[in-house]
């Protein structure tokens, strides 16, 4: 039976401080009940669930642990990915040492399944101007390296097999369509399928982009931006 992709991000759980969501909005009440019970009705125990980074609001890795352990409970591999608010996520080797088994983490390098191999990196905003000593332009630069490490690792693992890239923060805007970004280039190059991306959240998600751009389709999974549904990943 062939495996089926879907991507969730931003799931925000409460990391031990049972901090609650719906104080951003009535529609974040409850909200990770109702991707659970989405999950459990779509996802196999086959198939495979992408987590493209804010999982936890935990500050340490053993507050996240509970965290980690509800999500994996759900059916599937689950692949997760750095966010801007997972400041629990330190050490890699600490943290590969504390996860699930059905839970691995992609960080500047890339993992095989069947015929998909998974790539990723955290990103950063895209600055306006790229200013030598300004602070995001020296941090969107160097989120580009790690995506190519990863990509390059992919690339390695891929053998014709498809690459799927795994980003938290936006790798493209709407304004951005015409140049493109430093992160859409490398993807392009590497022949990248699908990208998937969070981060955005209430008003901005209608400025977000989903579609093909330059061979690749980019996808916007924050939990909201989906109705807290997961999305599922077609490759055709």
């Amino acid at each position: 039976m062939e495996r089926k992709i879907f991507a969730i991000g931003d799931l925000h759980l409460p990391g031990g401080d049972k901090k609650p969501m719906d104080i951003f909005g009535e529609h974040w009440r409850n909200h990770f009940e109702r991707i659970s019970e989405d999950w459990r009705a779509r996802v196999r125990e086959t198939d495979i669930v992408l987590i493209p980074g804010d999982i936890s609001w935990a500050m340490y890795l053993e507050d996240a642990v509970e965290d980690l352990k509800r999500i994996a409970e759900l059916p599937g591999t689950i692949l997760i990915l750095r966010g801007n608010h997972d400041y629990w996520w330190n050490s890699l080797t600490q943290l590969r040492c504390n996860l699930p088994p059905n839970m691995f983490a992609v960080q500047n390098d890339a993992m095989c399944i069947d015929d998909v191999v998974f790539a990723g990196t955290r990103g950063w905003v895209i600055p306006t101007e790229l200013k030598d000593g300004d602070k995001n332009t020296k941090i969107y630069k160097r989120e580009i390296q790690r995506l190519e490490l990863s990509l390059s690792a992919a690339k390695k693992l891929s053998e014709g097999r498809t690459i799927i890239s795994m980003m938290h923060y936006p790798p493209i805007g709407k304004e951005w369509l015409r140049s493109g970004t430093g992160f859409t280039e490398l993807m392009t190059s590497y022949g990248v399928k699908c990208c998937v991306y969070g981060h955005l959240h209430g008003a901005c998600i209608p400025n977000a982009f989903s579609g093909m751009y330059r061979g690749v389709c980019y996808e916007l999974v924050s939990c909201d931006a989906l109705g807290f549904r997961l999305k599922e990943i077609t490759l055709e």
